[in-house]
């Protein structure tokens, strides 16, 4: 299929089927494209959509982001998961109104410059916002394209980017290029699914060479897996007699950077010594919770709560940025590990 025919049944496809009430698509600028962009990168549409609302709510303007607390950012986010997105977020919208006065750019190249953007969301951005011929090569589109043309091999690898690039490259349209990158990105999300795909209502299937080959599951490869570790922590819930948790701010790298979360020791360490020689607090009641398990993308975390009462004692702690008392009552707005935010529900739950 030529690209001037694959652009037709796309963009015939998208006239009549096409999502065109998403949140995003309503009063278009480059902020609300960029916002949207990061956001649904790795995360399902249905997921993002209250997330952007509420954003776009608090943040109406890149400006008002970039003036933000990164806490409060991180706060709005939690539950959404990468948060390196969202710290992202918070360093490209100082970068827009420090570099840019507070307009995006219109290059791919320039927009590539800015935290957390890689090709593919320059490329949405400088087509959805600015109607820019730009190729785009997200998650739905890879799949697309590897069916249709049959590119066998993980898309991460080199060789099999770069085909995909090439065919993103030759079949993006001079013209109505933002209908085309919305509607590649409709055509993955809704039709050519991972599992399930609607081939029947694909607007590609006469020509579709995994479809002819009776091979759809095997497009696009799968990521070579190796073996997850397993790491495991201790995690301190301590509670002191007016209700409020103690939590510590992660440091600005590694897991859950900058967010916050319960003081964490190692198995084989005494809460009590721990408790008093560091904190300065008495234990005055233990629970062991039961051991659940937190997945990353690159090994498994069993988490061991134990839930400890203590004393009230001078806020010492408080003259730390680094460490708080969380008044569950009046919650602060700060960021919460995923981890944390299901351990604070089950301790609302207790406390009902």
């Amino acid at each position: 299929m030529a690209p001037a025919q694959f652009q037709h049944a796309v963009l015939a496809w998208f006239d009549q089927h096409g999502r065109k009430d998403l949140p995003w698509q309503q009063n278009i600028n480059p902020y609300r494209v960029w916002l949207s962009e990061v956001m649904l990168q790795q995360t399902q549409v249905k997921t993002v959509i209250p997330y952007f609302e509420r954003f776009t709510r608090r943040y109406p303007t890149v400006t008002e982001l970039a003036d933000a607390e990164l806490d409060e950012v991180l706060h709005l986010w939690t539950g959404l998961g990468y948060y390196s997105r969202a710290r992202n977020l918070h360093r490209s919208a100082q970068q827009v109104v420090q570099d840019h006065a507070g307009q995006f750019p219109r290059e791919v190249d320039q927009l590539q410059q800015l935290p957390g953007i890689g090709r593919s969301t320059a490329g949405a951005i400088a087509a959805l916002a600015y109607q820019r011929r730009a190729p785009i090569l997200d998650g739905n589109v890879k799949r697309v394209l590897a069916r249709f043309y049959a590119i066998d091999g993980w898309p991460g690898r080199s060789r099999v980017s770069h085909q995909l690039w090439e065919r993103a490259e030759a079949n993006t349209p001079q013209q109505r290029v933002q209908d085309y990158t919305q509607a590649m990105m409709d055509l993955g999300a809704t039709i050519c699914t991972r599992s399930k795909p609607d081939c029947d209502g694909c607007p590609l299937n006469s020509e579709c060479s995994a479809l002819q080959q009776g091979k759809i599951a095997r497009y696009p490869g799968k990521k070579p897996r190796a073996p997850i570790p397993v790491k495991s922590t201790r995690m301190l819930i301590i509670e002191n007699t007016r209700g409020e948790i103690l939590l510590h701010k992660r440091p600005p790298s590694g897991i859950w950077s900058g967010l916050w979360i319960f003081p964490e020791i190692d198995l084989a360490l005494e809460p009590a010594h721990y408790c008093r020689d560091s904190l300065g607090l008495d234990i005055m009641t233990t629970e062991t919770w039961p051991r659940y398990r937190h997945s990353f993308s690159h090994y498994h975390l069993d988490i061991e709560p134990l839930h400890l009462q203590v004393e009230i004692q001078e806020q010492h702690l408080m003259a730390s940025d680094q460490a708080l008392w969380y008044n569950r009552a009046q919650p602060q707005a700060i960021g919460l590990a995923a981890p944390i935010k299901q351990i604070m529900a089950r301790l609302a739950k207790q406390s009902c």
